[in-house]
């Protein structure tokens, strides 16, 4: 470990927790049409179901203790006082592998897969399929600090990610994520490619070939694919547009109150989930209200639900210091069907050193809570094939 790191501890005040439960208690909830779903928005009646559970049932205090068995750190990073899970193997030859998560995410996305990474004998895995895991919260999210100034784009902080990880004294490492963890992963691979042992994503992301024929080379099934994600997404981008715009706004009623939060960030989970993998077609049932509300009281407990919107603005806005190019690091893709965007292979083939594509029956956007097990076969797959060479 780097001199520069330190334990840390998650320990939420208890007049923090009775807070929460106070303004729980005081709920007001908004009116519903008869007869819809989720076209308008987050259902009344499920968002209601879980703050029920968040007031009667959940228990901060077991998340929480279940989150410290893991081994958590903080390390200031130029300005930014970074915290990361640093779970290492005891392989002598695991891979170190870089999980960045994305919004509305956190490090507990990740809590079903670290140890069957760094310790994949004890869940029937081969032992050489072994990393030492380092899972950050993003600048401004979970339990990371805030920047205090405009800037911080997803290049800025992929740079700020490879300094963390040679200050943790990693020369060479693999990456893998979702969502902005896969736009900060590119970034990282755009301007880092010697660094990299591989990229894995299950959010890959590319642009159309200038070759007209590469680019409309797509089969059937994969434009068929491509054309119900793209349509998806038209009713899908509101968030997107106020986030990337106006972020400060929203930011005093989800501060503010608990439901309003919960419903902000369930409907994200809902619509982004491969809920139709479920025989119910409910949320809980692929992802428990445990899980759901761990990752809420997270963004809660440590008010930044601002500073974690604030990505989008600055995407928006701060221009690329180094466009990216082609992406000459080892590349696999893992695609689960409820995606919500997903790039055709050839144009994949074109912008990346592609050497591993799969497409699986079920998952959607949450892929490590969704499908930890196939997550996490995946990434042996990809970076088993590595190990080889």
């Amino acid at each position: 470990m780097s001199e520069s790191s330190r334990p840390f501890t998650i320990d939420i005040p208890q007049n923090a927790i009775q807070d929460l439960q106070d303004r729980l208690l005081l709920t007001r909830l908004p009116n519903q049409l008869n007869g819809i779903n989720w076209e308008y928005g987050a259902e009344l009646n499920y968002v209601s179901e879980v703050i029920q559970y968040w007031k009667n049932e959940f228990d901060w205090r077991k998340q929480e203790a279940a989150l410290n068995e893991l081994d958590h750190y903080k390390m200031l990073v130029e300005d930014i006082d970074l915290h990361f899970i640093h779970q290492r193997s005891n392989n002598k030859n695991a891979i170190p592998l870089l999980l960045v998560h994305g919004w509305p995410g956190s490090i507990s996305e990740f809590t079903d897969i670290i140890l069957p990474l760094t310790s994949p004998e004890q869940f029937g895995l081969s032992a050489k399929d072994a990393y030492h895991v380092i899972a950050p919260s993003l600048p401004g999210f979970g339990f990371s600090s805030a920047p205090i100034r405009p800037g911080y784009n997803p290049e800025k902080i992929a740079n700020l990610f490879a300094k963390f990880m040679q200050q943790l004294g990693y020369e060479k490492y693999a990456i893998a994520g979702g969502d902005w963890g896969a736009v900060i992963n590119r970034n990282i691979a755009n301007t880092y490619p010697d660094r990299l042992i591989g990229l894995h994503t299950n959010m890959v992301i590319a642009s159309p070939p200038e070759d007209e024929e590469v680019a409309g080379d797509i089969g059937s099934e994969e434009g068929a694919l491509l054309q119900d994600r793209q349509t998806f997404m038209l009713t899908e981008r509101g968030y997107h547009s106020l986030q990337e715009t106006k972020p400060q706004t929203a930011a005093y009623g989800l501060t503010d109150s608990p439901a309003g939060l919960a419903g902000w960030i369930l409907e994200k989970f809902h619509g982004w989930s491969d809920v139709d993998a479920a025989e119910t077609g409910r949320l809980s049932d692929r992802i428990s209200h445990d899980k759901l509300l761990t990752n809420i009281a997270i963004y809660w407990f440590n008010q930044n639900i601002d500073s974690s919107m604030r990505i989008y603005y600055e995407n928006r806005v701060v221009p690329p210091i180094k466009p990216i190019s082609y992406i000459d690091v080892p590349t696999g893709v893992s695609i689960f069907p409820n995606e919500i965007y997903i790039s055709p292979r050839s144009w994949v083939q074109a912008g990346y050193d592609l050497r591993y594509w799969n497409v699986l029956p079920s998952g959607g956007h949450f892929a490590a809570l969704e499908e930890p097990v196939t997550y996490v076969n995946e990434l042996n797959a990809f970076f088993g094939a590595l190990r080889d060479d």
